[in-house]
């Protein structure tokens, strides 16, 4: 087995640039406004020497274009492009999500419930848990984020596996920590490697399950074991996204309820369809959820997001559709990916990895054709792309366009 190792810094966000004296004439008797721009630069210089040293090896998470903007390069009608590329809800937010949050506009002139009481309350509820369990975030990303303000010194360590979802490695290099990445054998999280892989200095470990994007799911036993050794002081944070698509998810808030020091990660973004809302939440023993508190800015979450994600919590019916939507998508696409005679890894969520030999050729391709996937170069993949169950009708578009590509691949 290949040894743990730190992940390598990436790409620098901006690289300084020397002040250009400004070319042109002057007005009568006093400097132009470019000379006087120039010299407060060469006074005051790059901006980067005042930063955090780290921030210039962090790499911005970059999402995909918006929609519209495709459409207009393509010189169609928004409703002609066909996302799969952000493992969005295909049926969108639940109808009694919409209401409420139609009914919440009538009151967006107050601040909202800085604490979350009826939201957290009722998530308590839904898990068998106290409210004081509950922390809520803009999207659980910010519950990671909360996460390095409250644990992470420089210099510490975050482990995390090899292909796991980039925000960990982002979160550890924003809080000058180091990320050390374990290998991924046949894309699967290696537990164990990851027990081998603690140091000292490690204070977090990132084990998202489903990952995204290979898809790999870890199974009770794994984890059950992979807890019994895990260190006291080693802080384990079950990233947990798109637990409601499982079938018989694995149960880690048992390790919650046990007080250990475990955060398990969930979302409204997926199969709640409020990805644009921005809201998710952490679940942890009491007084880890008070250090939380700690590093939350009040108000964190806004009022129509509060009322949206707590009528999409009471709409079993939603869910239960989108999952049957989502179970039936995923079979259609992995059974067409087979006649194709293309890789990909099996799926439990609500998207697909799927190897097309060229991934950043194969989106550009399948762009022009009106189909967004999203290509995976940046995880260390770039033969594969990640493709997200849509409507059955958006499935059968993407799987002709991807025939047609690899169709003319061959010729």
């Amino acid at each position: 087995m290949t040894s743990p190792k730190p992940a390598e810094a990436g790409s620098p966000l901006m690289r300084d640039h020397a002040s250009r004296a400004a070319v042109g004439k002057e007005g009568a008797g006093r400097p132009s406004r470019l000379k006087k721009s120039a010299a407060l630069g060469a006074r005051s210089g790059s901006i980067w020497e005042l930063a955090n040293p780290q921030l210039r090896e962090l790499n911005v998470y970059e999402p995909g274009k918006p929609i519209e903007e495709t459409a207009r390069e393509l010189g169609v009608a928004p409703d002609a492009i066909v996302k799969l590329a952000s493992n969005e809800n295909p049926l969108g937010p639940s109808p009694k999500a919409s209401e409420a949050m139609r009914v919440a506009l009538e009151n967006a002139h107050l601040y909202p419930d800085g604490g979350g009481f009826y939201l957290c309350k009722a998530i308590a509820a839904k898990l068998g848990l106290a409210p004081d369990n509950i922390v809520l975030g803009n999207g659980s990303n910010e519950v990671i984020e909360f996460l390095g303000h409250a644990f992470l010194n420089p210099d510490d360590d975050v482990i995390t596996s090899e292909h796991a979802f980039i925000v960990y490695k982002l979160l550890a290099t924003a809080f000058a920590a180091r990320t050390i990445e374990v290998p991924a054998p046949d894309f699967q999280q290696d537990l164990d490697a990851m027990l081998d892989a603690v140091t000292p200095k490690t204070r977090l470990i990132f084990i998202p399950n489903p990952n995204n994007p290979t898809g790999t799911l870890n199974s009770q036993r794994n984890i059950d074991s992979f807890m019994s050794r895990v260190p006291e002081n080693v802080i384990v944070v079950f990233d947990e996204a798109y637990f409601e698509f499982l079938n018989d998810p694995p149960d880690t808030l048992r390790y919650v309820r046990d007080g250990r020091n475990v955060v398990v990660l969930r979302t409204f973004s997926k199969i709640h369809g409020l990805a644009g809302l921005r809201v998710g939440y952490g679940v942890a023993r009491s007084e880890f959820i008070e250090v939380l508190h700690k590093t939350r800015q009040p108000f964190n979450v806004n009022s129509i997001a509060h009322a949206g994600a707590l009528a999409a919590l009471e709409d079993d019916a939603h869910l239960r559709e989108t999952k049957r939507v989502v179970d039936q998508g995923r079979a259609y696409l992995q059974e067409k990916l087979t006649e194709l005679k293309i890789e990909f890894v099996p799926a439990v969520a609500n998207f697909v990895m799927v190897n097309v030999g060229d991934g950043c050729a194969v989106f550009e391709q399948l762009l022009k054709r009106k189909v967004i996937v999203r290509p995976l170069k940046g995880y260390g993949l770039p033969e594969w792309i990640r493709i997200s169950v849509g409507t059955m009708q958006e499935n059968e578009k993407c799987i002709a366009a991807l025939r047609e590509v690899t169709r003319s691949h061959k010729n």
